[in-house]
């Protein structure tokens, strides 16, 4: 079960930079869930980041109550044979915004990236990070390595953590 485990594990990595856009979940201070899609560069597998609006809802809901679900796969997976990774984090401005523009610019087409001047004070972005205190990995139903019907949820960390 240990090599299993690695091997789900290797999923978290792989992903995170294969992806391009995650999906934040974040709910507002009465508790009303909101979803969104945003572009994203992982620092590593316990730090992502992305820019926004402060104005947008995310933003908002994230000002008032940091903890978000993130869910991360390849929405061009055949039916059967899709992978994805949930993720529990803390969410909020990025402490280092220079490490988060250099992150996500390295993402971007020449010609796209991010500038100093496209952030807050003098832009209308802000770099947001979201550090994840959970990994779970996509186990299909059916998958021979576990006795699973239907599609599950596994955690997973580091081996040796």
């Amino acid at each position: 079960m240990a090599d299993t485990m690695a091997d789900m594990w290797e999923t978290v990595p792989r992903l995170l930079g294969a992806s391009r856009y995650l999906v934040l979940a974040t709910a507002d201070a009465e508790g009303r869930p909101w979803a969104t899609p945003v572009f994203f560069a992982a620092l590593d597998e316990n730090r992502l980041f992305w820019v926004s609006s402060p104005g947008s809802r995310h933003s908002r809901n994230i000002a008032v109550r940091p903890e978000v679900a993130v869910t991360v796969f390849d929405s061009h997976a055949p039916v059967g044979g899709a992978e994805a990774l949930y993720l529990e984090a803390t969410a909020g401005p990025a402490d280092d915004p220079g490490a988060a523009v250099a992150a996500l610019n390295a993402r971007l087409p020449e010609g796209g990236e991010l500038a100093d001047d496209d952030l807050a004070p003098s832009g209308s972005l802000v770099a947001y990070r979201a550090d994840v205190r959970a990994h779970f990995v996509l186990i299909r139903g059916g998958d021979a390595r576990f006795d699973n019907v239907t599609d599950a949820r596994l955690r997973v960390a580091r081996p040796g953590e």
